[in-house]
């Protein structure tokens, strides 16, 4: 009897922590989901039957006449938010409020290779990104440029080895590898041919970074439930294990002093030596109100944390943006056409050579990814987190400290109500006579506000010069094994993934043969 009683007993504990947050939303009058315990509403996810952005944007679609949406991930709320208007209060207008990603679950306990840009919060976040913005002047870029335009004449030939050849390239991995090499060389000052070798160890390395296993989702949902008890537990070890001897080596090479290249790990060792970064707290304040003094060292640590998300979001997100918009072109022939007109003509102007003022002038490719990233968004979504009680003047709701916001940038790009004809590639929608501005706060494949995407210009020039390559001398057409609709992968991470890549014949064009 008593062993009975115990039992009984524990599974009514286990059932009150399995549920003890979830009627959260049910209070504030918001709609959702009925939640399971444990898993709230994001059981698919647990499972790899549907990735985050996916999740996202099912909640987006599924109540059409709401503001927002209440979400359970785990016991944690998230609140999903449909509105323009509150999506701009929360990146921008009252940022204030919502400067954490809230990423890292545990506050005090963070992962090494998670003490990075873009995962950091408060006063680690603020005092890296006051640091480092001066790396991604146009100056800086501009001068980064030959090394793109190396890379790019790789991928060129590459492409054009594929048509004379007739084989069909998966255009993921192709982009992939492209970006591996402009990122190894400019992150990290060293030369990897990824395109032409298939077992680059680079490209090992990023596959390795954004393949979410069943151990890491196993982890990271543990993380979730039990914060206290697996605080210590690390997802990223596999990766910290290659990561941290490799830019130990590098600095150690270069005797811990910039060496000339103006690439990433010169840019830290510059930063390491203008001493300790100090600032003003964006989360701790003395009585009267005022900021207390922020310090940070950037050890060696931090700084591998930097190389390694540098690394990781400068590849995969431009290759995912990239290879779509090509797919895109592919099945929009006309737009295609318009594409390489564009570009032969400013090719032409400027002694057939890619340079970073042709990529400038280039605005009809440009307004073509920008459509590319509005149909399909390399970050499917974006996340912050409440730091202070905020009350929601648009539904005139009150959140609490520690609740996410999610805003599902697959379904507001893709939402009729801002996009007419949201299906359509029509890149015009990008010219500045017709782009509406109140999109905004719609539009939003970098993010926006003091947490936008630090990278967006150095992502924009790599995407566009490897779309110029390519369109410059080869069209692109739906191979025998070309979904025209393909789906996303349901393991996919923070950045969005296809599922089974996207796979693109590419034709010589007769008229138009010269490399750079």
């Amino acid at each position: 009897m008593i062993t009975l009683i115990i039992a009984l007993l524990t599974i009514l504990a286990l059932y009150v922590y399995g549920t003890w947050t979830y009627k959260y939303w049910e209070q504030k009058g918001i709609k959702h989901d009925k939640p399971i315990p444990f898993l709230g509403n994001n059981a698919r996810n647990f499972l790899m039957q549907a990735s985050p952005s996916e999740m996202a944007a099912e909640m987006y679609w599924k109540y059409p006449k709401e503001k927002v949406v209440g979400f359970y991930r785990a016991f944690r709320p998230e609140l999903v938010v449909r509105d323009p208007e509150i999506v701009k209060r929360i990146l921008a207008t009252d940022f204030i409020h919502f400067y954490p990603r809230g990423i890292n679950v545990h506050k005090k306990v963070i992962e090494p290779m998670l003490r990075n840009l873009f995962h950091a919060d408060g006063d680690v976040w603020r005092l890296l990104r006051q640091r480092m913005t001066p790396a991604f002047t146009s100056g800086k870029l501009k001068a980064m440029f030959p090394l793109i335009v190396e890379r790019a004449e790789k991928l060129q030939t590459r492409v054009l080895d594929a048509a004379s050849s007739g084989r069909i390239l998966d255009a993921r991995e192709l982009l992939a590898r492209y970006t591996t090499d402009f990122i190894g060389a400019c992150g990290f000052g060293l030369e990897s041919d990824s395109l032409n070798d298939e077992d680059s160890a680079f490209r090992k390395l990023g596959v390795k970074i954004f393949s979410l296993n069943a151990k890491q989702l196993f982890i990271g949902m543990l993380k979730l439930m039990f914060p206290e008890l697996f605080k210590y537990a690390k997802t990223q070890g596999e990766v910290e294990a290659d990561i941290v001897p490799l830019v130990k080596e590098i600095m150690k090479q270069r005797n811990y002093q910039p060496s000339g290249r103006n690439d990433f790990i010169d840019l830290l060792l510059e930063c390491k030596a203008k001493g300790t970064m100090v600032g003003e707290s964006i989360e701790h304040f003395k009585p009267d109100g005022t900021p207390e003094i922020a310090k940070l060292e950037l050890d060696d640590l931090l700084m591998a944390a930097q190389v390694f998300v540098f690394f990781a979001a400068g590849f995969e997100t431009s290759s995912s943006a990239t290879s779509y918009t090509l797919h895109q072109l592919a099945y929009n022939p006309d737009v295609q056409k318009k594409v390489q007109s564009e570009i032969d003509r400013v090719l032409a102007k400027h002694n057939n050579k890619l340079s970073y003022d042709a990529i400038k002038e280039m605005t009809y490719l440009e307004c073509a990814f920008k459509e590319g990233m509005r149909m399909f968004p390399s970050l499917g979504f974006l996340i912050r987190q409440c730091v202070s009680k905020y009350t929601i003047p648009e539904i005139d709701v009150t959140i609490d400290p520690g609740v996410q916001i999610i805003i599902s940038l697959q379904a507001m790009q893709n939402d009729p109500q801002y996009f007419a004809n949201p299906e359509q590639f029509r890149p015009e929608r990008f010219l500045p006579d017709e782009f509406d501005s109140k999109n905004k706060y719609v539009y939003l494949p970098f993010g926006v506000g003091p947490r936008a995407c630090i990278g967006e210009r150095l992502g924009l020039m790599q995407s566009l010069a490897g779309l110029a390559a390519v369109l410059s001398c080869c069209s692109v057409e739906p191979g025998p094994t070309t979904i025209r609709n393909p789906k996303t992968n349901p393991r996919s991470s923070i950045v969005q993934s296809i599922k089974g890549g996207l796979p693109l014949m590419f034709r010589k064009r007769e008229n138009r043969n010269k490399q750079f």
